[in-house]
């Protein structure tokens, strides 16, 4: 096993204000994409995505666990005082997408976050996990 990370660039930003005037950022776009050859030369199946989603949706998503960090970390495990985002939702589409949003959290790293945001800054989505390559014919799959 070795640790995986995909960055996709393309990401919506939501800026919401309540009544108190108190901003709410969230950022939405697709995670993850299913049975094409991304930028680090990688095929991500649909039926490994799809059994990987509905694991992390389980696990993660539904328990408000699926935390995230400003960055790139080295390693699969999420370092809790780097957390800037916690990802609410994650679900394919028709064309082996995987659409997330993730709202952005008022800790240190979040703040960071909604400044860049606020500041018109483009960011992107990075995942990571755990997993296994198999060559064929000169691409990886994972």
């Amino acid at each position: 096993m070795k640790l995986i990370r995909e960055e996709i660039n393309e990401a919506q930003y939501i800026v919401e204000a309540d009544d108190n005037g108190k901003k709410s950022h969230k950022i939405k776009g697709i995670f993850m994409q299913a049975n094409i050859k991304n930028r680090n030369g990688r095929v991500y199946p649909q039926e490994v995505l799809e059994k990987e989603v509905n694991r992390y949706n389980k696990e993660f998503v539904q328990r408000k666990r699926a935390f995230g960090e400003l960055g790139h970390p080295d390693g699969p495990t999420v370092n809790l005082e780097r957390v800037s985002h916690i990802i609410t939702k994650l679900e394919g589409d028709s064309k082996g997408n995987y659409i997330g949003e993730a709202k952005i959290t008022d800790t240190p790293y979040g703040k960071i976050v909604k400044s860049l945001i606020d500041e018109g800054a483009q960011l992107g989505v990075s995942s990571r996990g755990m997993g296994s390559l198999e060559n064929k014919g000169g691409t990886n799959y994972v």
